[in-house]
């Protein structure tokens, strides 16, 4: 679904009603946004995944970014402390 045509449907409805809307949105929102977190996290469980190949590749992917960045700002001129 896309999620773009909602965003701007409220931003035009948002516009439009400005002065008229005089309600606190702020409990509405943080309720759809906390389910929206429980729910995402439920789908995240219905994952069927070997933890330690998962844990084994995360490590060595932040490994390589930090070795990739030091040598980057190497390459750039930087010096290591």
């Amino acid at each position: 679904m896309n999620i773009f045509i909602p965003l701007i449907v409220g931003i035009v409805f948002g516009y439009i009603f400005r002065e008229r809307i005089k309600i606190n949105l702020d409990k509405p929102m943080s309720v759809a946004l906390l389910l929206l977190i429980f729910f995402m996290g439920v789908e995240a469980g219905r994952v069927e995944i070997n933890a330690a190949e998962l844990f084994a590749a995360s490590v060595t992917f932040a490994v390589l970014t930090i070795l990739g960045s030091l040598a980057f700002a190497m390459l750039m001129g930087g010096k290591l402390r």
